[in-house]
């Protein structure tokens, strides 16, 4: 019988998925915001992934048909209730508002990739695509903020914390920046772009990773460290729970990829200017995104599941596979890829 350790593998799964669907159009919106001019070599293939929302609605709803196996607090719910929950730990409230939020962001992202698409067709289309672009990234963070909440912060309803939210999002869209690297690599790589990316871009993309991991290690930092000086038992067992004990190796692993091997890299130019050297780094963060995914969803109950690594590799695999079909059917269809 799986744990929810195990079922943790699933919800990781889920995150992932979500956010580099959120990704590849929030980073469009983004650098057409800042006038990046870099923003046409990349924009297309970036916002291709959001092809990944309906594999993410999907892994969605059996979450939440899972419940308890997805959400532990649903245990202290009801006649059981060991302790007062809070209104947010409310199941309806959570099915209603996780389903609302991903139509709700879908539906911005789809008007923003098809007005893309004809923002430089007249004064009129570009003024529209502005307004749409302009609203992505408030959806992303307050979006981002939800999932940040109900998938993590409050799986454990005596925890919360400030800036836990803006850590959550922060980290994924640096996963997503390392992945975009990678894929933007791979492709160039296998000659698969009808117009292949420039080399130049991969310097803007490792610029932008070493920003993000200087700004992850500042939220965690932050948070860590207002736990660690007001030493309260509810605050400070969840973190000790995670970087002692079952999940020691994992915690202590997520710094040395996320920080210590993208900082000491990423600060010299060489790294930045050589595709291989700067995927090989991205690779690392991706590894260290999972890491820190796992320890936070599954270090809840304190123990590891049953078959954790098989369930990992096994439903990482699966969803992997629908989601590469997903994006290459996507990238087909408007004839970014030959064949």
């Amino acid at each position: 019988m799986f744990s929810y350790s195990n079922w943790s593998v699933l919800t990781v799964n889920f995150l992932v998925v979500l956010y580099l669907a959120l990704g590849g159009v929030t980073l469009s919106a983004v650098l057409y915001l800042v006038g990046a001019r870099w923003r046409y070599e990349v924009r297309q293939v970036a916002s291709s992934l959001f092809a990944l929302f309906p594999l993410a609605f999907v892994l969605l709803i059996v979450l939440l048909v899972n419940g308890e196996s997805t959400f532990p607090w649903l245990k202290e719910t009801g006649e059981h209730a060991h302790h007062h929950m809070p209104a947010w730990h409310n199941y309806t409230f959570l099915v209603a508002r996780e389903i609302l939020g991903m139509l709700v962001v879908m539906a911005i992202h789809w008007v923003f990739i098809q007005r893309q698409a004809v923002s430089e067709r007249s004064a009129e289309d570009a003024a529209r695509f502005h307004v749409i672009a302009c609203a992505v990234p408030y959806a992303y963070v307050l979006y981002g903020t939800m999932v940040a909440w109900d998938f993590e912060m409050t799986m454990l309803p005596s925890w919360e914390s400030a800036i836990y939210g803006m850590q959550h999002f922060v980290s994924n869209f640096g996963m997503f920046l390392s992945f975009l690297v990678i894929w933007i690599f791979a492709l160039n790589s296998c000659k698969k772009l009808v117009r292949p990316v420039e080399t130049y871009v991969y310097n803007y993309l490792a610029q932008m990773l070493f920003a993000f991991t200087l700004l992850w290690v500042y939220t965690f930092f932050a948070q860590y460290l207002t736990i660690w000086y007001g030493n309260l038992p509810p605050e400070r067992d969840r973190m000790v729970g995670m970087q002692d004990g079952d999940y020691t190796f994992i915690f202590w692993g997520m710094f040395v990829l996320k920080l210590v091997i993208p900082f000491s890299t990423l600060a010299f130019p060489f790294t930045r200017h050589n595709p291989k050297a700067t995927a090989a780094v991205a690779t690392c963060i991706i590894i260290g995104t999972l890491f820190e995914r796992y320890v936070w969803i599954a270090g809840v109950n304190g123990g590891v599941g049953t078959y954790p690594i098989l369930a990992a590799i096994v439903v990482s695999g699966v969803v992997a596979v629908i989601g590469f079909f997903l994006v290459r059917m996507r990238m087909q269809s408007t004839q970014l890829i030959k064949g």
